[in-house]
């Protein structure tokens, strides 16, 4: 695996150990797809560093059982969002 790819996996696997964050929000920090961290923390982090694989591992598994709540919630404050401004007109 080349340098620059390892260090970008080991990034990301860090950030999400660290800070319990989805793949998403870890795209986002990093400025990089979905497609791209996910493959690095699922595939490749395996080969780089196993104890920090088996950490995120965990996370991705709880994140992926709160998923559907977390997508309710947000459709809860889009619309809660909506209601208090049309309330304010």
């Amino acid at each position: 695996m080349w340098e620059y790819i390892e260090e970008r996996v080991r990034k990301n696997g860090e950030y999400i150990a660290s800070t319990g964050c989805t793949v998403r929000a870890c795209a986002a920090h990093y400025a990089v797809s979905k497609s791209t961290v996910h493959k690095d923390v699922t595939e490749r982090l395996f080969y780089v560093d196993t104890a920090l694989y088996e950490k995120v591992k965990q996370i991705l598994a709880v994140n992926l059982k709160e998923r559907h709540l977390r997508g309710g919630s947000a459709t809860k404050e889009k619309y809660e969002k909506q209601r208090n401004r049309t309330k304010n007109i």
